[in-house]
């Protein structure tokens, strides 16, 4: 399959270009600020639960005489 010259030099060119731009992010694209992937009210939720079961083994171990 051949490509006429002019197509080929087209592409060439248009390659060309975007080499010259490689490592240029824009700024509107870099994110700023904190933007959590979690909310608080989960993230809240997830320490209460992991805290109190923590707790709740600490406690039933120490009633129960230790490693039994």
């Amino acid at each position: 399959m051949t490509t006429s010259r002019r197509v080929a030099d087209r592409k060439n060119e248009k390659f060309q270009k975007n080499v010259t731009k490689r490592g240029f992010v824009p700024e509107t694209t870099v994110k700023k600020g904190s933007d959590y992937p979690v909310g608080p009210v989960l993230l809240g939720f997830f320490v209460f639960v992991v805290i109190g079961s923590s707790l709740f083994q600490i406690i039933r171990t120490a009633t129960s005489g230790g490693m039994a």
